[in-house]
């Protein structure tokens, strides 16, 4: 008895020394190509930096944000948007995904496309509501949270060609590039005037309602190995050329427009169901 009893001790002894609660690690149950499940510790350096980057970027926006320094809070989110599509890009790339990656990415989402537009807009424009404004952008953060969520437990269900309902860094974009075009532009966009703050506070429960929609937005995640007509190129080209006479101006069409297409291409996918 003995004998057979000494290598499960052994083994139950070494998994209380690898989790003593003082040493730092994670512990992943991964598949083999043969489908066996085999235990692996540590963690993929690259893409968890990248978003750990991503993850400062959203803090610094926040900090910059509760201190009035509203351009660096708009360029840091911009940079979280960056490094969100890379670090996924670069775990693809060097066959470096991992369960860790993929919740410690979603973690950092939050930060920087849930709770940092939404500081950014309450500090820019909603706390003059008071309790209206603190409402509209929890709406907005609480929605994201929602939306990431259930993105990662619809991971290998849904169709890859399309994200169901707006994105978190491009309902980022769009939150950022409307306090943009607003600094920009204060005599039309006048923050004093109580009109534009309940149409910002509209505006931001919007795009929160968007994300947690069923709405089907076309992901272009094919398009990395696809070949297209090259007349697409020349026209990449023009939109870019026209951006440049106002770039907040041509970020904000670009995302509003993409955001709209959502409702075209849920209709034509329901069209093409039905008949």
């Amino acid at each position: 008895m003995t004998s057979i009893n000494k290598p499960e001790s052994e083994s139950s002894a070494r998994d209380e020394h690898a989790f003593d609660g003082i040493t730092f690690e994670v512990e992943e149950e991964e598949h083999t190509q043969e489908g066996q499940k085999v235990k692996r510790r540590g963690i993929y350096l690259w893409p968890n930096l990248i978003t750990t980057a991503a993850l400062l970027s959203g803090f610094y926006s926040i900090i910059a944000s509760m201190n009035g320094d509203f351009t660096h809070a708009i360029y840091a989110i911009f940079l979280a948007a960056l490094l969100d599509g890379l670090d996924g890009r670069v775990a693809r790339a060097i066959g470096a995904q991992s369960a860790f990656g993929e919740q410690y990415d979603s973690l950092s989402d939050l930060l920087a496309f849930g709770v940092a537009p939404a500081i950014l807009m309450y500090s820019w424009s909603l706390h003059d509501l008071g309790r209206i404004g603190l409402a509209c952008c929890f709406v907005y953060t609480a929605c994201a949270a929602f939306r990431l969520a259930r993105f990662n437990v619809q991971i290998g269900v849904v169709d890859k060609r399309y994200f169901i309902g707006v994105a978190s860094p491009l309902a980022a974009i769009l939150m950022i590039t409307m306090v943009w075009v607003g600094r920009d532009f204060p005599d039309i966009f006048d923050l004093r005037e109580l009109s534009v703050q309940i149409t910002n506070a509209v505006l931001i429960v919007a795009v929160g309602l968007l994300m947690i929609s069923n709405i089907k937005y076309y992901s272009f995640k094919t398009f990395d190995r696809k070949r297209v007509p090259f007349a697409v190129l020349p026209i990449a080209v023009f939109i870019f050329a026209a951006m440049t006479y106002n770039i907040p101006v041509g970020i904000l069409v670009i995302s509003i427009i993409y955001a709209l297409s959502g409702f075209v291409t849920t209709f034509m996918a329901r069209k093409n169901t039905t008949t």
